[in-house]
C-alpha cells in the first residue's frame, strides 16, 4: 500500500486496517445494525489470550480491562522516564561517598541512556516473539532487581550494574506502549490516545530532578533506589494481576543473534562515543574509537537487515514516504531540542551566576507547558489532521528558539523561562502528533517495526545533539575569547556569544522542520478532510439502509 493510496482512500484503508486488528470504529455502527449477533464482543477468557480491538474499544471508549492494562503500561513507562532523570540531583553525594571523579559518577546517568538506546532496536523482535505480559513482567522483574542492587550496593560498580538493569527493564516500555495504543485505538482516535500517554511521559522531566533532590536532602541518595525498588514491586504486581495481552505474537520466531550483536556494537558504540565527547576531546580514543566502531556496526547492521527476508529490524518501513518524513522530523526535533536542555543551564549558572535550584525553577514552566500541549496536540491531530498541527508547532518552536538567541549578559533572566515555555509548547505540538501520523502511514503489521525505527532514530539524535552543539558552542566561544584578548570578562562574553550562535543554529534546524511540515506532511489518517468526509458519507448511507 503506497502513501498515495492512503491519501486517496483513507476510509477504505482504515476499514481494512481495522479488520486486521479486530474492528473498525468508523464502520462499527453500520455493522452492528446489520449483523448484531455477529458483532457481540467476546467477554472473559484467559489472561494469556490477546484482546482484540473489538474487546478493547467499544462505543467510542476503552473497555474496563483495556483501560486497566493501558494505565499499567503508561505508569511503567512513566517510571522509566522518571528513573532516567531522577538521579541527576544525587550525583554529587554519590561522587563524595565513593570517592570517584565527577566524570565517573556521570556514568550513572549516561549509561541509562546508552542501554535504552541499545534496547530499542530489539523491540520489534521482542514484540513479535513474546506476548505483552511476558515482556512487561520480565522487564519489571529486571528493573526491580536492578533497583535493589543499587539500593544495597556497597561499591560504585554494583550501583552502576543496578542502573544498567534498570535501563534494560525500562528500555522497551515506550515502544511497547506505542504498539499497544495502535492495536487498541482506531485511526481517528490515536492522536488523542498518544497525546494522553504522552502527557504522562512529559511530566517525568518536570518532577524527576526536583523530587530526586528532595529525596537526597531528606534521606540520602540510597532513598531514591529504595523508592524505585518499592515502585518496581508495585508495578510488577500490577502487571501480573491486571495486565492483558494485546496483538498477536509468534513463539516460533527466531532471533538473528548476529544482528543483535551488530546492533549492540553499532548503536551502543555510537552513543557511547558521543556521550564521551563531553568528557574527552574528539581525538581521544575514548571518543573516536567507539564512534568508529559504532558507525561501521550500524552500516553492517543496515546492510544485513536489507538483505534478510525476516530482519531483526525491518528498515524497509522507511520506504513509506510519510513514515520517513515523520521520523526525520522527530529526529531533527530531538537533535535541536536536547542541546538546549544542556546549554541553557550553563548560561544561567556559569554566565549569570544563579544557583542550580534557580536554573531548575527557570526551566520548569517549559516542561509543564510541553506536558499540557502533548495532550492537546494529540486531540488537534484527530480533529484537524497532521499538517496544520505539526506546522504550527514547528513555527512556534522556531520563533521561541530565535527569541531565546537574543539573550545577553544583562537580559531579564525570566526571558529564558518565557522562551523555553514557548519552545516546549511548540515541541508538544510537533513530537507526538508527527510520531502518531508517521506510524498511521504504515500497515498494521509494520507498526512494531516502525515504532522501533523511529524511537531508535530519536535516541541517536538526542544523544548526538547535546555534545555536537556543545562542542560547537565551545569552539565559537574560544574563537571569540581570543578575539577579545582574554580575561574573565572576555570569557563570560565569549561564552554568551557562543550560546547565542548555537541557539541560532538550533533555530535554523527548527526552520527545516517547518519546511518538512509544509512539503512532507500530508493528510493521511486521522483528521484529514477527505477521511472525515468519507466517514460522514458512510454513516449517512448506513442510516439510509436502516
Amino acid at each position: 500500500m503506497t502513501e498515495e493510496r492512503h491519501s486517496e482512500e483513507p476510509e477504505e484503508y482504515e476499514e481494512r486496517r481495522g479488520n486486521v486488528a479486530g474492528a473498525d470504529a468508523a464502520g462499527a455502527d453500520v455493522a452492528d445494525s446489520e449483523h448484531p449477533e455477529e458483532r457481540k464482543p467476546r467477554r472473559g477468557g484467559s489472561a494469556g489470550r490477546a484482546l482484540t480491538r473489538e474487546e478493547s474499544f467499544q462505543n467510542g471508549r476503552l473497555t474496563r480491562v483495556a483501560l486497566i492494562s493501558l494505565s499499567i503500561l503508561t505508569l511503567i513507562t512513566f517510571v522509566g522516564n522518571f528513573t532516567q532523570l531522577q538521579l541527576s540531583s544525587a550525583l554529587p553525594a554519590i561522587v563524595d561517598e565513593f570517592h570517584i571523579s565527577v566524570t565517573t559518577g556521570q556514568w550513572l546517568t549516561s549509561v541509562f541512556q546508552l542501554v535504552m538506546g541499545v534496547m530499542v532496536p530489539l523491540t520489534a523482535f521482542l514484540t513479535r516473539r513474546f506476548s505483552t505480559r511476558q515482556i512487561v513482567v520480565t522487564s519489571m522483574a529486571v528493573f526491580t532487581v536492578g533497583s535493589a542492587i543499587s539500593w544495597f550496593g556497597p561499591t560504585f560498580v554494583l550501583v552502576l550494574l543496578g542502573r544498567i538493569l534498570e535501563a534494560v527493564g525500562t528500555g522497551v516500555m515506550w515502544p511497547v506502549l506505542q504498539i499497544t495504543v495502535f492495536s487498541i485505538y482506531p485511526l481517528s482516535r490515536r492522536g488523542m490516545a498518544m497525546g494522553t500517554v504522552g502527557l504522562a511521559m512529559s511530566v517525568a522531566p518536570a518532577i524527576g530532578p526536583t523530587l530526586g533532590g528532595w529525596q537526597v536532602d531528606a534521606g540520602g541518595w540510597r532513598s531514591i533506589f529504595m523508592t524505585l525498588t518499592i515502585i518496581g514491586i508495585v508495578c510488577l504486581a500490577a502487571s501480573v494481576l491486571g495486565l492483558r495481552n494485546f496483538g498477536e505474537h509468534d513463539p516460533t520466531v527466531k532471533a538473528d543473534f548476529f544482528s543483535v550483536i551488530l546492533s549492540i556494537f553499532g548503536f551502543g558504540g555510537l552513543m557511547f562515543g558521543f556521550t564521551n565527547i563531553e568528557s574527552f576531546p574528539i581525538t581521544h580514543p575514548m571518543t573516536w574509537l567507539p564512534m568508529t566502531i559504532g558507525v561501521l556496526g550500524i552500516i553492517w547492521f543496515v546492510a544485513r537487515q536489507l538483505r534478510r527476508d525476516k530482519p531483526l529490524l525491518n528498515l524497509r518501513v522507511l520506504k513509506n514516504r510519510g513514515f520517513m518524513v515523520g521520523t526525520i522530523t522527530a529526529s531533527v526535533a530531538f537533535f535541536a531540542f536536547s542541546s538546549i536542555l544542556v546549554i541553557m543551564p550553563l548560561y544561567i549558572q556559569n554566565d549569570r551566576g544563579y544557583s542550580a535550584l534557580m536554573s531548575g525553577v527557570i526551566m520548569l514552566p517549559g516542561a509543564i507547558g510541553m506536558a499540557i500541549t502533548q495532550f492537546f496536540g494529540g486531540r488537534a491531530l484527530d480533529t484537524f489532521g497532521a499538517r496544520p498541527v505539526v506546522l504550527s508547532g514547528s513555527i512556534i518552536l522556531t520563533l521561541g528558539t530565535l527569541a531565546m538567541s537574543l539573550i545577553s549578559a544583562d537580559s531579564w533572566i525570566w526571558w529564558v523561562s518565557i522562551c523555553q515555555f514557548i519552545r516546549q509548547i511548540g515541541m508538544g505540538f510537533v513530537l507526538m502528533p508527527v510520531t502518531t501520523w508517521s506510524l498511521n502511514c504504515l500497515e498494521p503489521e509494520d507498526v512494531s517495526a516502525g515504532s522501533s525505527v523511529t524511537n531508535t532514530a530519536r535516541q541517536i539524535a538526542g544523544a548526538m545533539g547535546a555534545p555536537v552543539l556543545v562542542i560547537l558552542m565551545e569552539v565559537i566561544a574560544d574563537a571569540r575569547q581570543a578575539a577579545l584578548g582574554g580575561g574573565q570578562a572576555a570569557a563570560v562574553a565569549a561564552s554568551i556569544f557562543g550560546i547565542q550562535w548555537v541557539l541560532r543554529i538550533s533555530g535554523a534546524l527548527c526552520f527545516i522542520m517547518v519546511l518538512l511540515s509544509i512539503f512532507g506532511v500530508r493528510g493521511q489518517g486521522a483528521g484529514s478532510a477527505h477521511a472525515l468526509g468519507r466517514g460522514a458519507m458512510k454513516k449517512i448511507r448506513g442510516l439510509n439502509h436502516r
